[in-house]
């Protein structure tokens, strides 16, 4: 018997990024926050070239599209998973940094296949936008590819460092 949680009742899916090389400029799709308690933003990347390090912009806006749209200086932590192949064997890391718009690479993770979570309170938007979208800055000239997942909640939730490996 299927359960009455889950996809739907607490949460909901959206593609932001589709995957793509990210040898160009990819601006995310905007989702509404009106009615949601909180978005996990995924970032997902494959292994690149040295110093191809990408940048991850949060933006708010006021329309879904047009209107007025501005970064958003709230990312004050995310989870990193972060190894030559995710396999499956990795756990979360837990990166702090001062409130900023922008989750930057850290020098190697060009080279590395990556997973980062981002979680955005609809609360902190400001009250005149109920738009929010992730932008992902060119990395260069070599291929690279990513793409971005929103995962809507209705409810709190756990802390992701207290699952274990998938694999262990």
């Amino acid at each position: 018997m299927a359960s009455n949680y889950g996809l739907g009742p607490d949460y909901d899916i959206s593609v932001g990024v589709s995957p793509l090389d990210l040898g160009t400029a990819r601006t995310g799709g905007r989702i509404n926050m009106a009615n949601v308690k909180s978005v996990d933003i995924v970032f997902v990347k494959g292994a690149g070239t040295a110093a191809d390090d990408p940048t991850v912009t949060l933006r708010h806006h006021t329309a879904s599209t047009g209107g007025v749209s501005a970064d958003l200086a709230v990312i004050t932590d995310y989870y990193l998973k972060q190894e030559t192949t995710l396999d499956g064997d990795e756990t979360w890391t837990h990166v702090t940094q001062s409130a900023a718009a922008t989750i930057v690479g850290n020098g190697t993770s060009a080279e590395t296949e990556q997973l980062v979570v981002v979680n955005v309170r609809a609360d902190a938007l400001p009250l005149t936008s109920n738009w929010l979208s992730l932008d992902i800055a060119d990395v260069g000239t070599n291929a690279q590819l990513g793409a971005v997942l929103y995962i809507m909640h209705k409810h709190d939730k756990g802390d992701p460092v207290d699952f274990p490996a998938p694999l262990r």
